[in-house]
């Protein structure tokens, strides 16, 4: 063996040795990512707690990109071994992965969420049409002539006599969130394609028109209000005429104190949901990272308690926690495939 090859393999070994010495190291699963998935996650982990013996897991709020990014970072007790995301994960996130060593995924579709656009009680009852938001929110709105102007809209009555003389003020997820995915791709998008000027500039310039269904007002009237959709939650209370953007389980966990707004003529609840008649409706993920079953105790066995009937069957602990749970048949296919840990292919997109 040359000098070469001798120090290629010293590297290997050394390598080895120091992911089992970290092993010993961790013995508590680490898990980080979305907020919106952040409460069902942590039901899970506690109910692991109690039922496996082992440490409660460690649940993180980093918010769907920041997760991605940590957990992509590597293999090794250093990194997370799962991470929650309130959206597919990206082609672009695989590929780091990929690139840092990450090369066997397990992806968990985990049930359903809606995004919901809320109020507290407090506040004058409101529905809206997907149109009205995107008019309330984006940077960039049709003026008289049809052509983009800086949105003047300052009160939702100056989008529709109808609608309260109040200012617009919207609380919502930063750019790190799969919740502001969400807003863009589930509500602006849909909106932007209700607005007839942009509706035509959809055929004629589809580059201009996507610009402008995700580019946010920096105004005021839209606030980012930070990973923590508790904090939303506390500030809607404190002004009843503002609207906050966050899971439905959210809104469902303060229904004493919040309204949810129907958005298109349907009201953000389990059933129209479930029955895909709330157009905010999304999947909700986890990511498993299965290099570290057998390295770090219990991760294949927490992702079997998370897709177990008691979890997510219809009536289990998380459907009682607000989330949206699977249909029968498809839940089979996803169990099937944790069993089997089997990774995930390449995103198209």
């Amino acid at each position: 063996m040359n000098t070469k090859t001798f120090a290629g393999a010293f590297a290997l070994v050394a390598a080895g040795m120091l992911m089992a010495g970290n092993a010993e190291a961790r013995d508590q699963i680490r898990i980080v990512g979305s907020s919106t998935v952040y409460p069902f996650t942590t039901t899970v982990a506690e109910q692991f707690g109690k039922s496996s013996g082992m440490k409660t897991p460690v649940v993180e709020s980093t918010g769907t990109g920041g997760g991605m990014k940590l957990f992509c970072a590597g293999v090794g007790v250093g990194h997370p071994d799962v991470t929650n995301a309130s959206r597919p994960m990206k082609k672009s996130e695989f590929e780091d992965c990929q690139k840092n060593g990450v090369k066997e995924v397990v992806e968990i579709k985990v049930g359903f969420d809606g995004l919901t656009l809320a109020q507290s009680k407090q506040g004058p009852a409101m529905k809206l049409t997907l149109g009205q938001l995107f008019l309330a929110l984006a940077k960039e709105v049709p003026g008289a002539d049809g052509k983009l102007v800086a949105n003047p809209y300052k009160n939702w009555s100056d989008i529709d006599k109808s609608l309260p003389n109040l200012k617009i003020e919207v609380l919502g997820p930063p750019p790190t969130s799969g919740t502001r995915d969400s807003l863009h791709e589930l509500f602006m998008e849909v909106g932007a394609e209700q607005v007839p000027a942009l509706k035509a500039l959809k055929t004629s310039d589809k580059k201009a028109f996507d610009k402008a269904w995700k580019t946010l007002r920096e105004d005021g009237a839209y606030v980012e209000a930070g990973e923590n959709d508790n904090v939303i939650v506390q500030k809607l209370e404190a002004n009843k005429n503002a609207f906050g953007v966050f899971g439905y389980s959210f809104l469902e966990e303060n229904a004493a104190k919040l309204r949810g707004v129907a958005l298109d003529g349907a009201e953000p609840n389990y059933d129209n949901i479930a029955g895909g008649k709330y157009k905010g409706s999304r999947p909700l993920f986890v990511y498993i990272k299965k290099q570290h079953v057998g390295v770090v105790p219990g991760v294949d066995k927490f992702a079997l308690e998370y897709v177990s009937p008691k979890a997510l069957g219809e009536d289990g602990y998380l459907a009682k926690k607000g989330l949206v749970t699977l249909p029968k048949k498809e839940l089979d296919a996803v169990r099937k495939g944790v069993t089997g840990m089997a990774p995930m292919q390449a995103p198209s997109s």
